[in-house]
């Protein structure tokens, strides 16, 4: 009998070898903007073809540079505005903590007929002699 995972393999095997067969040789990706240089003979060409390559690549990371660093900019304002939104709520929520511990204070108000405690004397103290 055949184990489970070669099983596994061939069909994989086959069903690559059919996707391959259906689709015919594979081509490379073609990526726009760029041209492709090793179809020219003239070594000039070439090199004219090359650069021409290389200024579009520079220019597209200029141009996703420029978009990243608004991008970074706009999240900075952002977090700014988020950082001032929270300092204004933290500052309302310490005004109702103190406003609300004004409340809870226990007044230290005592009647007007209340009698002043009684002093008694120290206890390791000797009486003056006389």
């Amino acid at each position: 009998m055949i184990s489970t995972a070669r099983l596994a393999v061939l069909v994989l095997a086959a069903g690559t070898a059919g996707i391959a067969a259906m689709s015919g040789p594979l081509k490379a990706q073609d990526v726009r903007g760029i041209e492709a240089c090793s179809q020219e003979t003239k070594i000039e060409r070439r090199t004219g073809c090359m650069q021409s390559n290389i200024e579009y690549l520079q220019q597209l990371i200029a141009r996703n540079n420029a978009a990243a660093n608004q991008r970074l900019a706009a999240a900075a304002a952002e977090i700014a505005a988020l950082k001032a939104s929270l300092a204004a709520l933290q500052a309302t929520v310490d005004k109702l903590a103190a406003g609300k511990q004004a409340d809870a204070k226990p007044t230290d108000t005592k009647p007007a007929d209340a009698k002043p405690a009684e002093t008694k004397p120290a206890a390791g103290k000797a009486a003056a002699p006389k």
